[in-house]
């Protein structure tokens, strides 16, 4: 078992034959241009057109007809499911309060029946309430792809002429991108080209 101090050694020793090999290959081929001298032009074109641009999706969600739209509707059907399910649940508990204050005046028999009756509409109530929100997530689901796939392809359209390499997603808290200069941002474009569109 190797000690952090051999490690260390061993790393540092192929760290310098790796940096030793590099300078000799580097020697036979050196064009790296002299102080002074301006970089190949080459370099600097490709570096000039690099350029990239983000679109922030909390702004978009806020302003994209199609997101607000689509939202309120799901917003309803969850609504809906909701009230459903608590009417069912609030049907159940009437039903369980009147075979309590009967129960007294019931058989075991009876008594038994009932209770298997309630326990077997309880777990029916349970079932509902996971398909009804499988469901939802489906859709839920499906709506996130549809708006991927339109934005997708606005943004294919929109950047036809090539003018960025890249156009990230930005979300405030959320978001990989640790700086974002809003010089490169699209966002009111792509909000106005989507809800024209």
């Amino acid at each position: 078992m190797y000690t952090l101090q051999q490690l260390v050694k061993k790393g540092m020793l192929a760290l310098f034959v790796a940096g030793g090999m590099t300078a000799c290959k580097n020697q036979g081929n050196n064009t790296t241009p002299p102080a002074g001298a301006a970089a190949p032009a080459t370099t600097t074109a490709a570096a000039s057109s690099f350029k990239i641009a983000y679109v922030d999706l909390d702004s978009l969600e806020a302003h994209f007809d199609y997101f607000i739209q689509k939202k309120k509707e799901l917003e309803q059907k969850q609504e809906a499911m909701d009230n459903e399910l608590n009417a069912n649940a609030n049907a159940l508990r009437n039903e369980i309060q009147q075979f309590q204050a009967k129960a007294n005046t019931m058989t075991q028999n009876e008594g038994e029946s009932i209770q298997r009756a309630l326990y077997g509409k309880q777990q029916e109530l349970e079932q509902k309430r996971q398909n009804l929100a499988q469901k939802y997530a489906a859709q839920e689901s499906q709506f996130n792809d549809e708006l991927q796939k339109k934005l997708d392809a606005f943004l294919q359209t929109y950047n036809a002429d090539k003018r960025y390499a890249y156009i990230f997603s930005f979300r405030a808290g959320a978001s990989n991108i640790l700086y974002h200069d809003q010089a490169y941002d699209i966002t009111a474009d792509v909000i106005k080209g989507m809800n024209t569109k």
